[in-house]
């Protein structure tokens, strides 16, 4: 019986493998630190032209017409537990903070800024999905809502 071994490895391409795993430890670190920024910097527009996002990586507008004002509440997740963030579709799920694509646990598809869950806003849209956000200041956000609805 013979036995050859296998010829071996050029030793360039092996460089390939940690230099690939070096690239994606830069870009995890930099998406999680642009996360944690996003925690910090994001901003909800009230406008004429609609409801904008700001400061994260799913900023976007709904337009008035398409927020369901009138059906806009604050939320506490006690006594509506059906409308608590389950799963994560698109976005970031950092302690303390959850932004962008999730599904909440009655099913619905929701945009989702939260920070404080105790002090969220729950607006559905006519979008085939609803918006749950944790403004500093909740009643004002609403106030804010209301008055917009008003001059609609």
């Amino acid at each position: 019986m013979q036995e050859f071994p296998i010829a071996p490895v050029v030793s360039r391409f092996l460089w390939i493998i940690p230099a690939v795993i070096a690239c994606l430890v830069v870009v995890v670190i930099a998406v999680m630190m642009l996360s944690m920024r996003g925690a910090r910097t994001v901003r909800f527009r009230l406008s004429p032209d609609g409801l904008a996002f700001v400061g994260d990586w799913y900023g976007s507008t709904i337009p008035l017409r398409d927020l369901r004002l009138a059906d806009a509440r604050r939320v506490s997740f006690d006594t509506s537990p059906e409308l608590m963030p389950r799963l994560r579709t698109l976005g970031t799920g950092l302690p303390g903070y959850s932004a962008g694509w999730f599904r909440l646990r009655n099913g619905e598809r929701a945009l989702v800024y939260l920070t404080d869950r105790t002090q969220a806003v729950y607006v559905p849209t006519t979008r085939n999905y609803s918006v749950l956000l944790s403004p500093a200041d909740p009643d004002a956000f609403l106030a804010a809502l209301t008055s917009a609805a008003r001059q609609r």
